[in-house]
């Protein structure tokens, strides 16, 4: 076998065929113009001058040449491909880009005529390949002069403003010329942090007299800032306080490194940000605990209204229009409340909003202590044309312990230790977790009873639920005619975030979540909810519920609350709601868009920040203000009307609390 190195490659086979081709045609030309030669110099050895016919031939072939070559220039240009096929007479002459081949045809050694052509098409090739090449070689170039010209006029910019970005926040920089309005302001602060640092390093080293003259010095500097938020509101004399800071900065320097400097800025950094995270706990447990409490405007109203309910005659304590309460042709509204003013916002709002007030029948539920204050409220203050009813909850003598296990757990000895005994590590302290799962709210059946709507409500086929912390912006008979799709619940999804989905609620590290629910599954809301009582009826809805909330006796798949039960028991049973239905966040969320507010059918408080309470967003408080009648004798002794709401409860108590006996 031959050795693969001893075959040349194609490119070298090529280049010998082309060399073996010219060198035959250059000797064949020898051979036809030699004798000719030799003849003309034999015949006239003594001269060499042509005759005037010769001369006339020969230009005229010189001529026919240079034609020749002219049109083949022309032909070459105007192709400016890589292969250019020429048919001269019989020869076929193929350029391309490696390779010349000459086709021979049968005159081929007569048409040597045609080497000339041949040739400068060769010569042409090649200087044009090598125009290509210079051409190329000078754009790269020119690409990377342009490049390295753009990266260095960036860097020289960027150079600048680097410097000022990184030393404007510098607790070392030199004051900006051009300072900003704030910017001596943010010098005295800057200098505090440091001089905080020295005395702290002064004191534990024992220099007294530096120690001294630091006090003194940051004292005054407190003192010049006070409550300025601008450089205007300095006082006068704060560039003096400025330059005396400097001075025993710079002294305080000379005796300390930079490394023990930055240990001790470390360690105050350190010890701040543990009081921040103290801070955010007592804020939190505040903004729970004032959540919690009644406002002494609405505990007044609720004790006027008791005393003069149970001060009526028996026959006078009955509601009108009795017969509509089980009537399937009208709207039924379902209200569970122990908040009188907060009721009657819910139901003022909704009847104002109606287009048939008289087809509207409102069913609200209420505990014992507050029956007498809201039936004796809708009896003074009849809803136009619609139909009410109140009861009292304790006297549902189907709900019990026996039947509810939730019912059970609240009477449970570990539910009240972890309500009501000081010394469990869980109780409302400000370093405890989870504080808004212990609101006495989870404590009411009230709470709970949105999961019995067929035994409260057994005659009836829908019902809409209603939270008491919600406003009725239009009119809501549109939803009784939505298709739930055989589903029982129709209500809002919140799970455009991803804090609004299953594992945000529920304890997916145990098995009986893990097993039977989705961790990314869409949370919903309550507080809208548009209930289907006859499929409730024929899934067991209530049986669902039982079996979970027995499951969950010691906490261990969600936190107090109906929400989390809520989605367990209508997985996969819940309707999504158009938005604008329901629109949520005025109880927490300072951002919810104005127009969203103002096309939804119905806007919720949810949160701490209920609109009745002092921490309530003022922005927001108008849209629930405007329902309430300020005209109702019982609310003016308790200052509760339109304006005094609106400017705050505190405004009203403080103006207005000698007018009033029942203001606590």
């Amino acid at each position: 076998m031959i050795p693969t190195s001893q075959h040349p490659s194609p490119a070298v086979r090529g280049g010998r065929v082309r060399r073996n081709r010219i060198v035959f045609i250059f000797k064949i030309s020898v051979l036809l113009f030699l004798p000719s030669l030799l003849f003309l110099a034999v015949r006239d050895k003594d001269h060499l001058n042509f005759s005037s016919k010769q001369i006339i031939g020969v230009r005229e072939q010189l001529s026919s040449i240079n034609h020749r070559t002219s049109v083949m220039r022309k032909k070459l240009i105007e192709e400016h491909v890589g292969r250019v096929t020429l048919n001269v007479k019989s020869t076929d002459v193929v350029i391309s880009d490696d390779l010349l081949i000459l086709d021979k045809g049968p005159n081929y050694i007569s048409d040597v005529n045609q080497l000339p052509e041949i040739l400068s098409l060769l010569a042409q090739k090649k200087l044009r390949d090598r125009r290509k090449e210079r051409n190329t070689v000078e754009l790269v170039q020119q690409d990377d002069i342009v490049f390295v010209q753009l990266e260095n006029a960036v860097i020289q910019h960027s150079k600048p403003m680097e410097s000022a970005v990184l030393g404007k926040y510098s607790l070392w920089r030199k004051r900006c010329e051009n300072a900003k309005s704030d910017s001596t302001l943010r010098f005295l602060r800057e200098q505090i942090i440091m001089a905080r640092v020295f005395l702290t390093l002064a004191n534990s080293r024992n220099k007294r007299e530096l120690y001294q003259d630091l006090l003194v010095r940051l004292r005054e500097s407190q003192h010049i800032i006070g409550e300025a938020t601008a450089d205007s509101e300095l006082h006068p004399s704060a560039p003096k306080v400025i330059k005396a800071m400097e001075e025993i900065i710079s002294k305080a320097e000379l005796l300390y490194d930079c490394n023990t400097v930055s240990v001790k800025l470390r360690e105050m950094l350190q010890s701040k940000d543990e009081e921040v995270r103290n801070l955010k706990k007592q804020s939190s447990f505040l903004s729970q605990l004032n959540a919690k409490r009644i406002p002494n405007e609405i505990n007044c109203l609720s004790m006027q209204l008791s005393t003069g309910y149970y001060l009526l005659p028996a026959e006078k304590r009955n509601f009108l229009k009795s017969q509509n309460l089980e009537d399937v042709n009208l709207y039924h509204y379902a209200l569970f409340s122990d908040n009188v003013l907060a009721a009657s916002v819910v139901v003022n709002s909704a009847i104002m909003s109606a287009k048939e007030p008289e087809k509207h029948v409102f069913h609200i539920v209420t505990d014992k202590l507050n029956f007498g204050a809201m039936s004796m409220w809708f009896l003074l203050n009849p809803p136009k044309n619609a139909t009410i009813h109140v009861e009292n909850v304790d006297e549902f003598k189907w709900l019990n312990s026996s039947y509810c296990p939730v019912l059970r757990q609240l009477e449970s000895a570990s539910t009240k230790e972890y309500y009501f005994e000081a010394g469990h590590p869980t109780t409302l302290l400000p370093s405890s977790s989870n504080l808004k799962y212990r609101n006495p709210k989870y404590l009411s059946m009230l709470n709970h009873l949105r999961f019995y709507l067929p035994q409260v409500y057994p005659r009836l086929n829908k019902i809409l639920f209603l939270d008491d912390d919600v406003v009725v912006q239009k009119d809501l008979t549109a939803l009784w005619s939505i298709d739930l799709k055989g589903n029982v619940n129709g209500a809002v999804e919140t799970c455009g975030q991803s804090f609004h989905r299953f594992d945000k609620y529920l304890n997916f590290s145990n098995p009986h979540i893990a097993r039977n629910f989705d961790p990314n599954a869409c949370g919903w809301a309550y507080g809208m909810n548009i209930f289907d009582l006859n499929e409730w009826k024929k899934k067991d809805i209530t049986g669902i519920y039982h079996r979970w909330q027995s499951l969950n006796a010691g906490r261990g798949l969600w936190k107090l609350g109906t929400l989390p039960p809520g989605l367990l028991t209508f997985y996969n049973l819940t309707h999504p709601l158009d938005k604008s239905w329901h629109v949520l966040g005025l109880g927490y969320n300072p951002s919810v868009d104005r127009s969203e507010i103002e096309n939804a059918a119905v806007i919720h408080y949810n949160g701490n920040m209920k609109p009745w309470l002092e921490i309530a967003m003022i922005k927001y408080r108008p849209y629930w203000t405007k329902y309430i009648k300020g005209n109702d004798r019982y609310a003016r002794n308790c200052n509760i009307h339109h304006e005094c709401l609106v400017k705050g409860h505190l405004h009203c108590l403080f103006s207005h609390q000698r007018q009033s006996p029942w203001i606590l």
